[in-house]
């Protein structure tokens, strides 16, 4: 009697209550740590959710990139983060970031900081030409402008350029989820949405999008399966 009272009430609890408390929690979270904007790695500033950063460090350690193209270098300290993992991985990998203006004094023998508009031909032929010349898989992380616009634009460019069981990560959707942040809107999550109905080569991989319950990324992940 017990155990189906119990299973009774988990059930309606994830039929009413789950999701709206994970969003209340979240926004908690969010404010507490200022969107995240103190967190630092090795006393770099990253401003990443720590969540999302432990997935990438999986999805860096399984793919094993040669080339990292980061779209949105901010302080720099994401794109030092992904080159340390390689340092710690003793793998060859390399980062390419880009970003239209320098807001960072980092450097990183294995990290390529650009200054321009991710979608300008100029950067994004330099990026193209690196991504040609990689001796293996390329990851794609697009974190830069996060307009609906911008970020479809940055998918037709980018998202080809990830190679296949390799993925493109589309940041920071939860713009278009959590109310807080709806006057970014509309953000990623349309245009990443909308790229999926035309480019059936990719799939979203929800173990790594719905990990860890709470992510700046909802359905972020993107696998090249073909």
């Amino acid at each position: 009697m017990y155990m189906r009272l119990r299973s009774l009430v988990i059930s309606l609890y994830n039929a009413l209550f789950a999701r709206a408390v994970e969003k209340l929690f979240f926004h908690q979270l969010v404010t507490k740590t200022n969107n995240f904007g103190r967190s630092k790695w090795l006393g770099k500033p990253i401003w990443q959710n720590t969540f999302d950063l432990w997935i990438a460090q999986e999805t860096i350690h399984d793919v094993k990139p040669s080339l990292i193209i980061e779209c949105g270098t901010n302080r720099g300290g994401s794109a030092y983060f992904y080159a340390q993992l390689f340092d710690l991985m003793g793998a060859e990998g390399k980062v390419v970031s880009v970003d239209i203006e320098k807001l960072h004094d980092l450097s990183h023998p294995r990290v390529t900081y650009l200054v321009g508009s991710s979608v300008s031909d100029e950067i994004a032929g330099k990026i193209r030409k690196m991504a040609e010349e990689a001796d293996g898989p390329v990851l794609v992380i697009l974190d830069s402008d996060h307009s609906e616009a911008h970020v479809a634009r940055e998918l037709e460019i980018y998202a080809p350029m990830t190679t296949v069981g390799s993925y493109c990560l589309v940041q920071d959707g939860i713009i278009d989820e959590l109310f807080m942040f709806r006057k970014g809107r509309p953000g990623p999550l349309p245009a990443l949405e909308k790229y999926l109905t035309n480019h059936p080569e990719f799939e979203i991989d929800h173990d790594r999008c719905n990990r860890f319950l709470i992510t700046h990324h909802p359905k972020g992940w993107l696998k090249r399966v073909q």
